[in-house]
């Protein structure tokens, strides 16, 4: 693994608040706030309801992007802006494996008929490191 992809891979291991805007019927950007998390592969997910306003965008427009990084505004550190696309996955697989006590609040367990989980596989990660005012860029094949 190349050192900035280590770097970002880091940064989106741990659960966090991240920004996610879709595309709506009319073209329009739409964003809302989500919960996050990455893996080794890059690979970003969510929880959604299936009925969620995104499911439908996603289905429609699978190219979503993400900001995400800066939790606190006092504590400025690197951040990243994702482009990718999305899809919704519903198998017992992937729902289980990304269940996490987090969720229990929100859906009654991994076999929730309305629970899912957003997969992003990203194609450009800007990696920014305040104060600079350059990115980073990782491209994805």
């Amino acid at each position: 693994m190349n050192e900035l992809k280590a770097r970002i891979t880091g940064g989106l291991k741990n659960i966090q608040l991240a920004n996610l805007a879709t595309i709506t019927a009319d073209g329009l950007p739409w964003t809302r706030y989500v919960m996050i998390a990455g893996d080794d592969e890059l690979t970003i997910r969510c929880a959604t309801f299936l009925a969620a306003r995104k499911v439908g965008q996603i289905k429609q427009n699978p190219e979503v992007h993400l900001s995400c990084g800066v939790l606190d505004p006092m504590e400025i550190k690197p951040y990243c802006q994702i482009q990718g696309c999305a899809e919704i996955a519903t198998d017992a697989a992937e729902k289980t494996a990304f269940w996490n006590p987090s969720l229990e609040s929100i859906f009654s367990g991994a076999d929730d008929p309305n629970y899912a989980v957003l997969l992003i596989k990203p194609y450009r990660i800007e990696l920014w490191t305040p104060p600079g005012m350059e990115p980073e860029v990782l491209e994805i094949n």
